[in-house]
């Protein structure tokens, strides 16, 4: 099926945002989400079991809510497009049956569709078509990535990515050293901007000798999260007090300079002249100022997505269905399974 302006459903349910939206072409009619991050704050982080029940129950509600924000009546829709990984497989689990019964009961095509790539593609529906080609850094609290991207919907190619932590899972590390509340990455970011941030020289991974050029486009975290543990025990066993936010601005400044320097260098070698940036980690401030000097100097264009769209939401999913309907794309087996290994180089599942 191919068609120009298709009206789909994208439904995200690969952690604890259970997403539903609407898009018709590169259009967003609604989009609803249900979060629930609240319940897993006593524990400090996702608990998969909970977060599976509560897509259960989210469901239903959010594709009402989300159908009646679109004005659309669910007939209409041209396909139906779910996330099919990377992620929890319960939280999966649940978002994929939802959409076979719906892909069933309508007589509709399903695509099973790669949510990493989503965090690029929504940006479609905020600054219109993508250029031929660009470079995409995925940046999370799971995912640290740099892809080239010649095709949305067909091509897209795994340049480098985190050999250990991501950066929203480093700054959420850093946030528990702190003792700050979960999720400890936007304290941390707060608290980043109220230092300075050249007061500590936290070491760069990956940065020097062979590992420059070995790992052109790869990122690790896990030594400096290590670092800043050692300068906070440091602190602690000399009584002396801890300045968190010159740690959370030095801290910040090592993730942001690893992952801003890295996706120039792979726009300028690659001569793309945009770069794409999604995931929840792209609500980073300091993140988004620091690309921004850097791709200007660069001669450079930088997209990034509004605040609402960092973080897991159906509109991504949606947008990844509308272009792979557009680009012809054949729909996904009707059998196909969660996949919460689903590499960046699989756009759907066949």
């Amino acid at each position: 099926m191919t068609h120009s302006e298709p009206l789909v459903i994208g439904i995200e349910s690969t952690c604890d945002e259970t997403g539903v939206a609407f898009v018709k072409g590169g259009t967003l009619l609604a989009d609803r989400t249900a979060s629930s991050m609240d319940e897993h704050a006593r524990y400090g982080g996702i608990i998969p079991e909970i977060a599976s029940r509560a897509h259960l129950e989210s469901f239903l509600p959010t594709l009402e809510a989300s159908a009646r924000g679109a004005g659309v009546d669910l007939p209409q829709v041209d396909a139906i497009a779910v996330a099919a990984g990377p992620g929890l497989v319960g939280s999966l689990t649940v978002g994929i049956s939802a959409a076979k019964a719906l892909a069933l009961a309508l007589g509709k095509p399903l695509y099973g569709v790669n949510h990493v790539i989503g965090h690029l593609a929504v940006d479609e529906l905020v600054d219109g078509p993508f250029p031929q080609r660009f470079i995409g850094l995925i940046v999370s609290g799971g995912h640290s990535h740099l892809v080239l991207v010649d095709d949305i919907a067909t091509s897209v190619r795994e340049l480098g990515g985190t050999l250990d932590d991501a950066a929203g899972e480093a700054f959420d590390k850093v946030g528990r050293l702190l003792h700050t509340p979960y999720p400890g990455g936007p304290h941390v970011d707060r608290m980043a901007n109220e230092g300075d941030p050249n007061a500590i020289r936290f070491p760069r991974g990956l940065a020097a000798g062979k590992d420059k050029e070995r790992h052109r486009y790869d990122f690790s975290f896990s030594g400096l999260k290590t670092a800043v543990a050692r300068y906070i025990e440091a602190l602690e066993a000399a009584g002396t007090d801890i300045p968190a936010e010159t740690i959370c601005a030095g801290f910040s400044q090592a993730v942001n300079d690893s992952l801003t320097a890295k996706a120039v260098r792979a726009a300028l070698d690659h001569e793309c002249g945009t770069i794409v940036v999604g995931g929840g980690f792209s609500a980073n401030s300091q993140l988004r100022a620091m690309l921004a000097e850097r791709a200007e100097k660069a001669g450079l264009e930088v997209r990034l997505p509004p605040l609402r769209f960092c973080t897991d939401n159906g509109a991504q999913i949606a947008a990844m269905g509308s272009a792979l309907v557009r680009a012809g794309v054949a729909p996904s087996s009707p059998d196909f399974g969660p996949d919460s290994q689903m590499p960046l180089s699989q756009v759907v599942m066949p």
